[in-house]
């Protein structure tokens, strides 16, 4: 090998420590990045639950069986929400007592729970302001003759 070859590959093993600081460098930005978004969402108690999952899935399928359905609205302009609770034949469920929660997916923040007042039969409203814009999952709970 001459000398010419030799000095001009040095750079070679250069590139290879190079390369493993780039990917050093992302890991690190990914490690940092998901201690830091962390929820810290778990399930309480989770061996009770699990020794009562067939309770919860009869529960489930008890609530299916019911066929009942809600339509919601939101009007994010005014902080309205509207839900329709209809039985199994599409009726209004008239009657019911509505209860609804709104919970972020992403934060450690408290659900903003609401109790909507009746405005026709199977018709529920409330007003809400949410304490901060983005996604938000609806918790809709229907109470009806103890269903």
């Amino acid at each position: 090998m001459t000398t010419a070859l030799a000095s001009r590959s040095r750079y070679i093993p250069w590139l290879f420590v190079a390369g493993f600081a780039v990917v050093f460098a992302v890991n690190a930005i990914m490690i940092t990045f998901a201690f830091g978004s962390f929820s810290g969402l778990y399930t309480p108690k989770p061996r009770e639950r699990g020794l009562h999952y067939n309770t919860v899935v009869a529960e489930q399928k008890a609530r299916d069986a019911l066929g009942w359905r809600i339509d919601t609205a939101w009007r994010a302009e005014t902080g309205r929400l509207e839900i329709a609770v209809f039985d199994a034949l599409g009726q209004p469920l008239a009657g019911a007592h509505v209860v609804a929660e709104l919970v972020r997916p992403v934060e450690k923040r408290s659900p903003v729970g609401m109790t909507l007042a009746t405005i026709d039969a199977g018709k529920f409203a409330g007003f809400i302001e949410l304490p901060v814009r983005g996604n938000w999952d609806l918790d809709v709970v229907v109470e009806h003759g103890g269903d």
